[in-house]
């Protein structure tokens, strides 16, 4: 067929292959590493010792450098941080923890607050450590934006082998200052082997952005105030989601989704991803564009394997194992299981009827 469906859907075939191959994905930032251009905390005044506020000594720290760039070393101990000043990182810094380095957020009665901020800066690193929030000691009941670490407005950001837990909203957020085509969005950003959980709102949210890729990393647990997803891509009216790789995670034990998709996204590969026992759908994708769901095994979620609602379009599922989702409904999931043929198998795959060029092939039921 020729004309302009076919030319969007070739373009789409195009598209969705680069990104899966990384080529429209960022290359790693670089940070310089001489000896003059690393600081250790302590260097700061840092004690580490789980009861000082540590804030202060960490960014002078970061500021001491912030001239030249460099690394910013933070040695095992416990950092208590005030989130609602935050540690506020600068351009062409890499703030590299040891494995049993922790950021814990003081308790605090804050709706908003940000363990880590990554704001309007490019070519940045945070590798390795804990960051850890106060859901659990919060003193307040109003509000569901705590992050661990909060990327906005930024360029070329790695973050790398951290673990980010109890965080009173997001482990992490991802998006935009601003909206519409004024927004300063987030580009070229790469999440690898990160562990959120325990999050009281989302593992990871995206905002506005393009160019990220999600690589080898968990989101479980999350629970506390809806969504309650693994990944929720959501810029809704602020602005759009583009190109957007998640790869080889595992998302697990989540109240709600998954990873959900919503309107103003477009460009998305999910590719062999553990998605399971998760209390809503495993992948809903909803009013938006572009998605590939290829190779992923998507099992035991409390509503459908794959969801695809609205007017969801061009859409690839191919070579997915989708087994004993929709356990919230066992008269659906008994009915998918009898049903002889076809592409949808409403307890696994789900089609809406406003969808459009969606294409199904190769999947295990």
């Amino acid at each position: 067929m020729n004309g302009p469906d076919a030319n969007a859907r070739r373009l789409f075939l195009q598209r969705a292959l680069a990104l899966a191959g990384a080529a429209l994905l960022p290359a790693l930032p670089r940070i310089a590493t001489a000896a003059a251009n690393q600081i250790d905390v302590r260097a700061k005044g840092a004690r580490g010792d789980g009861k000082t506020d540590d804030t202060t000594a960490i960014q002078a720290a970061i500021d001491a450098i912030a001239a030249t760039g460099g690394t910013v070393h933070v040695p095992a101990g416990n950092y208590m941080i005030d989130a609602a000043r935050a540690i506020s990182l600068r351009s062409n810094i890499r703030l590299e923890m040891a494995p049993d380095a922790q950021l814990t957020a003081l308790p605090n009665t804050l709706k908003r607050y940000h363990v880590i901020r990554v704001w309007r800066v490019d070519n940045v690193q945070i590798v390795g450590g804990r960051v850890v929030g106060e859901r659990d000691q919060h003193r307040g009941d109003k509000g569901e934006w705590g992050y661990g670490i909060n990327i906005q407005a930024s360029h070329n950001v790695l973050v790398q082998g951290t673990r980010i837990s109890d965080c009173w909203g997001d482990g992490m957020w991802i998006g935009a200052f601003g909206r519409g085509a004024k927004a300063d969005i987030s580009t070229d950003v790469t999440v690898q082997n990160v562990v959120c959980t325990n999050n009281r709102r989302q593992g990871l949210s995206l905002g506005p952005c393009q160019r990220v890729r999600i690589l080898d990393s968990t989101f479980s647990d999350t629970n506390g105030t809806k969504p309650q997803s693994g990944i929720d891509l959501e810029p809704m009216g602020q602005g759009e989601v583009k190109d957007v790789l998640i790869q080889g995670c595992t998302l697990t034990g989540n109240k709600g989704c998954g990873v959900e998709i919503h309107h103003s996204v477009s460009g998305v590969v999910i590719r062999r991803c553990t998605i399971r026992d998760n209390g809503g759908f495993g992948v809903l994708a909803a009013q938006m564009n572009d998605l590939w769901v290829d190779d992923n095994v998507i099992t035991a979620n409390g509503m459908s394997g794959v969801k695809l609602a609205g007017h969801t379009s061009d859409v690839k599922v191919t070579d997915n194992t989708l087994s004993d989702n929709s356990t919230h409904s066992l008269r659906r999931a008994l009915k998918a299981m009898t049903s002889g043929g076809g592409g949808d198998h409403p307890a696994q795959l789900h089609i809406g009827d406003k969808t459009s060029n969606v294409q199904v092939s190769g999947n295990k039921f």
